[in-house]
């Protein structure tokens, strides 16, 4: 039983409040949200993978696909970046707007700037500035708009839009009429705009000047860096990763920031400090001996949360698999028998699953396309609220997602915003042994293919060569001589021929070697 099974039961002594938890080691950072002592959210960095998303970089042009409606941009990477005409468009001229002269000269007029235009605005060789929207995977370039946005602690200014706005997870009519007052008192900049974040709701007026100073002052550094510093290079470094979870995360829910880096605890308090002195005082410095993961156990729940079978305190359990088309997610009852009313017993699975895959969308960062194969519910409305309840925990998600309702087939297709590798794809290498399959042949498949390869090899060296030792996996060999050891014979009386065999344990598997045994010599099949 997991150690968030045990709190969720009420086994285990209960952590209360909600605290971040920060590692900041040489080669790796890594940040926890707990919420009363459960994993909730977790992120991690490491020093060779640089993180490129919101970082913004005067490009060249290299090259137009008008088929894909589209343009590669060098911005100083080994692939180029992918720019789509309608991510060039917001910011293009004047938010998408030129004047231009009449045919014969005359009075100006303005034209709307269409997909069309962007070659001609943007031709091969050109400068542009643009912004990073999805990091490198796979074998796939960043992608990246010229639609460019700053983000600070409470509002994200936009340098190329003169519209601003309130999030829209704000929902209290009350409280958007008083931000959009204090959204007309501010000095914004003119042909800018700013977009008031979530964690802006409640706060004073004075927090939203002091966080517009910040960002107009950003803003003017890379004007300036825009001016001085040779195409294809970083005018503006997205914070790393301990900087951005304190700008995101550290609201008035969150009681405690804990870290083990004196150096980042100094850092995060100056950051903070600029904006909040009271938030600035719950950021501690942790200096005991025993490993910040353990002592609040956040390593064991993360062992847990990241096995490919998750359990779920009712006893049921889902599976989670990765591919390169998708994520699927399957539902299963496991131990949960329940009792008389099966339908109630499937029901509550159902939600536990979906309160599960929620969590696992984010602690893993999946993203793309999400299938989630539910167990069987005759109730439409049973049905619906599964799919209430993943809506409801998909809001708290930072990235952008979509669900769909339950198919009558149980499925529940998601997307999630996808701006980088997942956390296992940057932790994990394709497993050299099995090639990624996750599996290898079985014995009797290997037993197979190398009776056919036998077939072969004596028939066409029949006249020649009387016996062939055979090199193999010691697990294969195991079998050969119980189960198989008859066929083995059958083939030595139909050449006329000997076979030897050796087991030798640095062997891949799937991998057999057949001699000749008077010289050594490697026969092909």
């Amino acid at each position: 039983m997991t150690e968030r099974v045990k709190r969720l039961l009420g086994l285990a002594p209960k952590q209360t409040g909600n605290k971040l938890i920060i590692n900041s080691e040489k080669l790796e950072r890594r940040v926890a949200l707990l919420e009363n002592g459960v994993l909730e959210e977790y992120s991690i960095e490491r020093q060779t993978d640089r993180n490129i998303v919101g970082s913004i970089f005067k490009g060249r042009v290299k090259n137009i696909e008008h088929g894909l409606k589209a343009m590669f941009v060098d911005i100083g990477f080994e692939k180029n970046a992918f720019l789509h005409f309608w991510d060039a468009l917001p910011a293009a001229l004047d938010s998408g707007i030129e004047e231009v002269e009449r045919v014969g000269g005359g009075k100006k007029e303005k034209k709307r700037i269409t997909a069309k235009d962007i070659p001609s605005i943007y031709p091969v060789g050109s400068e542009v500035l643009v912004q990073v929207t999805k990091g490198p995977i796979s074998t796939k370039g960043p992608r990246i708009t010229t639609n460019l946005s700053l983000a600070g602690r409470y509002l994200v200014l936009m340098p190329y839009s003169d519209q601003s706005g309130i999030s829209r997870k704000i929902e209290s009519p009350k409280e958007r009429e008083r931000l959009r007052k204090i959204l007309k008192e501010l000095d914004v900049p003119a042909g800018m705009g700013v977009i008031v974040r979530t964690v802006g709701e409640g706060q004073r007026a004075r927090y939203f000047v002091r966080d517009l100073g910040l960002l107009v002052e950003q803003w003017r550094a890379i004007e300036e860096a825009m001016r001085t510093k040779p195409s294809a290079s970083c005018v503006f470094q997205e914070p790393n990763l301990i900087e951005r979870t304190v700008r995101d995360f550290l609201t008035d829910e969150i009681d405690e920031v804990v870290c083990d880096d004196e150096n980042a605890v100094k850092c995060m308090t100056e950051l903070v400090g600029q904006i909040s002195k009271r938030s600035a005082s719950r950021i501690k410095h942790y200096a005991e001996t025993q490993p910040i993961f353990e002592k609040y156990g956040v390593q064991k729940q993360i062992d847990d949360a990241f096995h490919r079978q998750v359990w779920l305190p009712c006893g049921g359990y889902i599976v989670i698999d990765e591919t390169e088309a998708l994520i699927a997610i399957d539902v299963n009852t496991g131990r949960n028998k329940g009792g008389k009313d099966v339908e109630k017993t499937i029901l509550q699975t159902n939600i536990e699953a979906a309160d599960e895959m929620a969590r696992q969308m984010r602690l893993r960062n999946i993203g793309g396309l999400i299938i989630g194969d539910f167990i069987d519910m005759k109730s439409r409305k049973d049905q619906q609220t599964v799919y209430q309840r993943m809506k409801d925990r998909l809001k708290r998600d930072k990235a952008k997602t979509h669900v769909l309702p339950i198919s009558p087939l149980g499925l529940m297709e998601m997307t999630r915003q996808r701006a980088m590798e997942s956390i296992s794809g940057s932790v994990y290498d394709a497993c050299p042994y099995c090639g990624g399959r996750g599996k290898v042949k079985s014995a009797m498949t290997m037993s197979v293919e190398l009776q056919r390869a036998l077939h072969r090899v004596m028939r066409n060296h029949q006249d020649t060569i009387h016996e062939v030792k055979v090199v193999i996996h010691p697990h294969v060999l195991s079998r050969l001589r119980s189960e198989d050891e008859e066929l083995l014979i059958d083939i030595e009386r139909k050449y006329a021929g000997r076979l030897t065999f050796r087991g030798d344990p640095t062997f891949h598997h799937e991998k057999f070697v057949i001699l000749d045994a008077l010289n050594n010599q490697e026969l092909k099949p």
